[in-house]
């Protein structure tokens, strides 16, 4: 099931990844991809909080987790600017599904980037 929100789906996650050569398009294109599936099973699973995102976005952190080790493996890293680029994202899906009041730093609080 792909995302329906007119938001989400006009959105270009991850850009200024995108635009710098030291991600690798391929990795970048993953972690869109988590990005995607965690606005997915925001529509699927419909949370009636904040502790029901932050589960939802738990989840999407860990993946980002897991895909950091093929960044190392490419040279590249999460590091500041993608640290930045993936929370903005996340914060993006908390407001684009009326979430206005979640933390940011709650929604990535599973990081270890």
């Amino acid at each position: 099931m792909a995302a329906t929100n007119e938001q989400v789906t006009g959105h270009a996650f991850l850009k200024a990844l995108y635009r710098d050569g030291y991600y690798p398009d391929h990795l970048v294109d993953r972690g869109k991809e988590i990005l995607l599936r965690l606005c997915e099973r925001v529509e699927a699973e419909r949370p009636d909080g904040l502790d029901a995102l932050y589960a939802l976005t738990r989840d999407a952190t860990e993946e980002f987790n897991a895909l950091q080790d093929a960044f190392w493996e490419a040279d590249s890293d999460l590091e500041t600017v993608a640290r930045e680029e993936i929370a903005g994202d996340f914060g993006f899906v908390a407001l684009a599904y009326g979430f206005q009041d979640a933390d940011v730093e709650e929604l990535i609080a599973a990081r270890d980037w």
